[in-house]
């Protein structure tokens, strides 16, 4: 994968005091890795959870790569596996702090290689499939206002401005009372792009924004332009702000 993949990203804290949001990435010969995780929970509870979380997924890759690669009908079970072992290791590196059971933290999770995309996402945070002329797909947000979208009461552009926009229905935490949602995919394709960005990003973006992002002639200097833009139609209010850009070349 390694000269298949174009890799870019960046983060910001934004309007913020700190910047609670982690994003990690691998790409080896075989296969590509790539996280991007929200925290949530005030005095570095939440920029702990999503560090301490990105690091249990990747202390787990050597060993959970290979069983999803022979996984075979059992794909999406080896992932969750995967998460639940990163959420352990998150359990230890936060070594009896008694703020840990109040630390959350949202995660997408991208897994490519030549035979499948594979997806494990939790809470708000994203992952658009784009191809030159559309948006194939995005991971459905665990929200409050994504049922509202589901139900037909909000729409798409409503979603980043609506008061009830932080408010989630699932996220990552050591007690592990809710799961990460697993998808697995037909594997990226040349031209394709992939999209992994927090809220920070997503809540101001338009889709010929997205499209912008997904153009051939795309690349860094289009995606420091979007995440400047989405910063500044925060006007002042704006969140940490991260996002990954993988295209297959």
């Amino acid at each position: 994968m390694r000269n298949e993949l174009e890799v870019f990203q960046l983060t910001s804290v934004g309007d913020r005091e700190m910047n609670q949001d982690c994003l990690a990435q691998f790409v080896s010969d075989d296969y590509a890795l790539f996280v991007v995780a929200d925290g949530l929970g005030g005095h570095h509870a939440g920029e702990k959870a999503s560090q301490y979380f990105c690091q249990g997924i990747f202390k787990q890759a050597s060993v959970y790569q290979k069983l999803l690669y022979n996984s075979g009908d059992n794909t999406k079970e080896v992932l969750a596996e995967w998460v639940a072992a990163a959420i352990n290791e998150m359990e230890k590196l936060f070594a009896g702090d008694a703020k840990a059971v109040d630390s959350h933290t949202t995660c997408v999770v991208l897994y490519l290689d030549r035979n499948i995309a594979a997806t494990a996402h939790c809470g708000d945070s994203r992952i658009y499939r784009l191809n030159a002329k559309k948006v194939l797909w995005r991971t459905k947000d665990h929200s409050l206002i994504q049922k509202q979208l589901d139900e037909g009461s909000i729409t798409e552009t409503d979603m980043g401005l609506h008061p009830e926009q932080n408010q989630l229905t699932r996220s990552i935490n050591i007690l592990k009372n809710t799961a990460a949602e697993i998808n697995i995919y037909p594997a990226i394709e040349k031209g394709e792009t992939f999209i992994l960005c927090t809220d920070g990003f997503w809540e101001f973006i338009k889709e010929k924004d997205l499209l912008q992002l997904a153009a051939p002639e795309s690349g860094l200097n289009e995606l420091k332009k979007a995440a400047k833009m989405m910063h500044f139609r925060a006007q002042g209010k704006g969140d940490n702000l991260t996002v990954q850009w993988i295209r297959c070349m």
